[in-house]
């Protein structure tokens, strides 16, 4: 059991990660990462939006006909995404203003239907609700690396309107890390945000490249330390 969650983590949150391997949900992740604020808000919303799908697409997963179960997947989402529109409306007005249509959008989330579909409507409630969380966490933490670097080098901030998804008093939270006479537009505007994934997607495939360097070496030096130790 922990295997399959150890599993599950690996996949959300770099194997199969939905933004840098599987590449869903593009449309909002390179649209609203301009900031850190605006990428925390729509990751944590689709978070939400993950965990309560997968989890009741689960418990009804036995109840539906296989001929209409996208559209009762899509109804299921739609509901979440509603009730996570209508709550950032009531508490979090400015950030739902800054992210605009690309709240409701979230119901078209490929990564969304994918786990729905791929996971959700083939385990329990409580696997699928995991798998939600990892996938969610995987999704928000591109969303916040790229919203990161685009804020820092076009504008020299970091956390600039935290005020909007937190509160007034999170307006200290701000931080000016380099002063710019004039904003670095690539950075802001759309080509950086294409820019920015494929960086974050190059240096992930690097990474793994390494990695399996190492492990294709290592029954080697262990295959050569035995071998010195036996002469010895």
């Amino acid at each position: 059991m922990s295997n399959e969650y150890h599993t599950l983590s690996k996949d959300g949150l770099w194997e199969n990660n939905p933004a840098l391997v599987q590449l869903l949900g593009l449309c909002p992740l390179l649209a609203v990462s301009g900031t850190v604020t605006n990428a925390l808000g729509l990751g944590i919303a689709t978070l939400l939006v993950l965990v309560g799908s997968n989890i009741t697409v689960s418990l009804v997963r036995n109840f539906v006909p296989n001929e209409i179960r996208i559209p009762v997947f899509v109804i299921v989402i739609a509901t979440f995404v509603t009730l996570v529109e209508l709550t950032m409306n009531a508490f979090t007005y400015g950030l739902y203003m800054a992210l605009g249509i690309f709240i409701p959008l979230i119901v078209t989330n490929c990564a969304i239907i994918g786990r729905a579909e791929a996971y959700a409507s083939k385990n329990n409630w409580y696997k699928a609700g995991f798998d939600g969380l990892m996938m969610g966490l995987g999704f928000a933490a591109v969303l916040i690396a790229l919203g990161a670097m685009r804020e820092l080098i076009g504008q020299g901030t970091l956390f600039d309107g935290a005020e909007l998804l937190l509160g007034e008093w999170a307006s200290s939270l701000r931080v000016q890390l380099i002063e710019f006479d004039y904003p670095l537009l690539i950075a802001i505007l759309p080509p950086g945000a294409f820019i920015g994934l494929g960086f974050l997607i190059a240096g992930k495939n690097w990474l793994d490249a390494r990695k399996r360097e190492k492990l294709a070496k290592a029954p080697v030096e262990k295959a050569q330390r035995a071998r010195v130790t036996h002469v010895s």
